[in-house]
């Protein structure tokens, strides 16, 4: 068992959430017509109407009406995608910019989905998508310190210094000191080093700052674990849904083991639609109409290595150390008390994005753009 397994467990108290963001999630309108609506008295909760906006209900336990026909409670989605470059993590962007929702196939899921904690534009790797949003504020939660491990490509080989300055904290970012990080040398690539990361807190862009405040800004980022959940098996652009294993774990990590919805939740997670086949997203404009020409269970983002900022081919970090826990000094096993920081973004947590649908089955899915 962990260190994180072994902490105690906070109270779990309910998690509330705005009635126009509940009726929005459950695809009834989109916020400002889900406000509308309950403007006008349509929506009712546990029998009484409703005509305040901000309303705050219990969305796993409340009784929702909507024109008086009750709103089914949507099948709780797991799912971890295993981002690219190029791509943003949010609903949609006034840029045109490529999302991590392009990467979605809406012909396989039905239910919104909402990424736990961000990575930005040029950094790469693990990313969570739910639409439990209890399970996504404890996760993102710093009070847990779940391990976020990295793998940074660094300009030019820290010395040992360097690495012990990591290993202290200390820096000053978004108003506070970060908590001691665990770094050791990988390898090294062109110039430049790979450095395995592990923090347990999330400020924005936390990883890159630190590494520039040394003296080694990172080529490339990608995240390669949170808590138990890898990215092992699972090629770039692609998506599963967890398995009740690593839901279970995680959950019992981050307070959730004895909410009396564990054991059903966990079986969801097991529970999945056969594809229907992938097929590839479009750079700009509108995806193409679905097929049922391919039941391949991927397909592919692009083709050759990713490669550096500076044009130059990346094989990445060596590959025992991709997407596997690891075991020993620092990370999980560690267990030293470290100071409760922030949420997750490239470190960085919280919520936030727009919707996708039912995840597919237990295949990996790939799609390009």
């Amino acid at each position: 068992m962990s260190s994180n397994e072994r902490r105690p467990t906070a109270t779990n108290a309910p998690t509330l959430e705005r009635l126009q963001k509940v009726l929005a999630a459950r695809g009834v309108a989109s916020r400002r017509a889900a406000e509308e609506l309950i403007l006008e008295g349509r929506v009712s909760v546990d029998g009484r109407v409703v005509t305040e906006l901000g309303t705050k209900v219990d969305p796993t336990r409340a009784e929702i009406r909507v024109g008086g026909r009750v709103l089914k409670q949507p099948r709780a989605i797991y799912l971890v995608l295993n981002k690219p470059r190029g791509y943003i993590t949010t609903a949609s962007d006034p840029e045109g910019r490529r999302t991590i929702f392009d990467l979605l196939d809406p012909t396989e899921l039905r239910e919104r989905v909402y990424p736990v904690g961000r990575l930005d534009m040029d950094s790469e790797g693990l990313l969570l998508l739910t639409n439990d949003g209890e399970f996504a504020n404890h996760v993102a939660h710093p009070r847990y310190r779940l391990d976020k491990e990295y793998n940074a490509l660094v300009e030019g080989s820290p010395a040992p210094g360097a690495l012990a300055q990591l290993a202290r904290g200390g820096f000053l970012i978004d108003g506070g000191r970060t908590s001691p990080a665990d770094v050791s040398i990988i390898g090294h690539e062109a110039g430049g080093t790979w450095l395995r990361v592990v923090i347990h807190e999330g400020r924005k862009r936390q990883v890159r700052r630190m590494m520039e405040d040394i003296g080694h800004p990172v080529r490339r980022l990608r995240r390669v674990r949170l808590g138990p959940v890898t990215l092992a098996g699972l090629p770039a652009a692609t998506y599963r849904p967890l398995s009740p294993e690593e839901l279970g774990r995680l959950r019992r990590m981050v307070g959730l083991a004895n909410d009396g919805q564990g054991a059903d939740k966990e079986q969801s997670a097991a529970r999945a639609v056969t594809p229907t086949g992938a097929r590839p997203v479009p750079t700009g404009g509108q995806r193409p109409a679905p097929t049922n020409a391919g039941r391949a269970a991927t397909r592919t983002l692009g083709e050759g290595r990713p490669r550096t900022p500076q044009g130059r081919a990346s094989s990445g970090p060596p590959e025992r150390q991709r997407g596997r826990p690891t075991e020993g000094r620092g990370g999980a096993e560690r267990g030293k008390p470290r100071r409760d920081e922030r949420g997750d973004r490239d470190g960085a947590g919280g919520t936030g994005g727009r919707g996708g649908r039912r995840p597919g089955g237990t295949q990996q899915r790939r799609t390009r753009p």
